[in-house]
């Protein structure tokens, strides 16, 4: 450039795409080793010192951009690392959108995205934000971006802008009131996928959809599973009623989901309601009505919650799922402690009680003997004539002996009230 048979003859060399105080931040950093940076010319000094491959000055840029992140920025800088290839800064950005995403998508950057920008975020789990909120920035994006490309802000170029980010959107996730509030009245989707998606939220079996039901889970931590069962058997048959179990646990914790098992017929959809209830209250905490396929197979099979439910230790809950379909597999000789060990955590001790569920109209009791050669049916007798404090011949199957749904007559002088009491008491115990 300045010597040599390649030299130019003009008394002025331009340099066309670089900064004036970028390229002499990078001079002073090349003869100096001094670093001279602020927010004004950060990013055009990490464009010069890429296009000029100083690395060092890179990284001090990029160590200045990590120090100044913050939610309000998340947005802008995310953008900029991905333009210029910084991974780290990128990671960086995401988990601080992910932590909050409310006040990131509130900033005036984030209408400033592109649209792979836009459908990167939209494809993580981390999100911390309900899909309602996410939804409505979502079409602030669309509106901003039709004015950029001077589009009337129609509807249809709404849709035509957003492409495959509405896809993205997880309507599944999203309760009947927002859905109807928000998305089936924004013009936005079609009426097909209106009708499809109120389906969706209001029938069983539901519909399939064209759209992600899996929640967007913000926890930080690491997910575990925790199994009680030593023992897999099969033929657990299903007539509405609910399979329950107590649980405390030592310390606090979130629950995504459950671990439901599957058809011994081979490969089958089954209709589930899923819930967490605060015993001593008895408040549902949480609770989602959806579906799972299986594979015929002797595994469990994961069903989530719309939200991770919050978990407060010696607070006792109950975990309750009613199951719609075939015969399954099930699990025996379960444990009455779980302790999960984790190398980054204390350790975590789930403690399950069965979980009778008592009306004046029936009582529901967790068994464990199997269901085979009448030895569930025994074991019932002989834990009712616990409860009830009489003797073993004194409590008698009279109807269900192949059913789950059973009645029992007891040959003793007791009250239905004395009958329902001592139930009462011992699901309370």
């Amino acid at each position: 450039m300045f010597n040599g048979g390649m030299a130019t003859t003009s008394a002025e060399i331009e340099l066309p795409d670089v900064e004036p105080a970028a390229f002499l931040a990078l001079l002073r950093f090349l003869y100096s080793d001094e670093v001279q940076i602020g927010p004004e010319t950060v990013m055009t000094t990490l464009y010069t010192a890429k296009k000029y491959a100083v690395p060092a000055l890179e990284a001090h840029c990029v160590e200045f951009l990590t120090k100044h992140l913050r939610a309000d920025n998340a947005f802008m800088l995310l953008t900029q690392a991905r333009l210029f290839d910084e991974p780290q800064l990128a990671s960086l950005c995401l988990d601080t959108i992910d932590k909050s995403t409310m006040d990131a998508i509130s900033a005036e950057g984030f209408t400033d995205i592109d649209i792979d920008t836009l459908c990167a975020v939209l494809e993580r789990d981390t999100l911390s934000i309900r899909e309602s909120r996410l939804f409505g920035a979502v079409v602030r994006w669309a509106e901003a971006e039709c004015q950029r490309q001077q589009l009337p802000v129609t509807f249809g170029n709404k849709q035509k802008v957003l492409g495959r980010a509405l896809s993205l959107i997880r309507f599944p996730l999203m309760t009947i009131e927002e859905f109807a509030a928000g998305p089936a009245q924004s013009g936005i989707l079609s009426d097909r996928e209106v009708v499809n998606l109120f389906l969706h939220f209001t029938v069983n079996p539901k519909p399939k959809v064209d759209y992600i039901d899996r929640p967007r889970c913000c926890l930080r931590g690491k997910e575990c599973s925790i199994n009680r069962f030593q023992q897999v058997e099969s033929r657990w048959g299903y007539s509405g009623t609910s399979d329950r179990i107590r649980f405390t646990v030592n310390r606090r914790i979130s629950i995504v989901g459950f671990g439901l098992y599957g058809s011994i017929h081979g490969p089958t959809d089954y209709q589930v309601n899923i819930q967490i209830i605060e015993y001593e209250k008895n408040q549902t905490l949480g609770q989602n009505d959806t579906g799972f396929s299986c594979d015929g197979t002797a595994n469990t099979f994961r069903v989530m919650f719309k939200e991770p439910i919050e978990i407060l230790p010696t607070v006792c809950y109950t975990a309750c799922a009613t199951l719609k379909g075939p015969d399954s597999h099930y699990g025996t000789k379960g444990l009455k402690k779980v302790i999960h060990e984790s190398p980054t955590a204390s350790k975590t001790c789930f403690f399950f009680f069965s979980s009778p569920d008592v009306t004046t109209e029936a009582v529901s009791v967790a068994i464990a003997a199997p269901p085979s050669d009448g030895e569930a049916n025994a074991e019932l007798c002989r834990y009712l004539s616990k409860v009830l404090e009489v003797k073993k011949s004194e409590v008698l199957l009279d109807k269900g002996a192949k059913s789950r749904e059973k009645v029992v007559k007891i040959l003793v002088s007791m009250t239905p009230d004395e009958v329902l009491e001592k139930l009462k008491k011992e699901a309370s115990s």
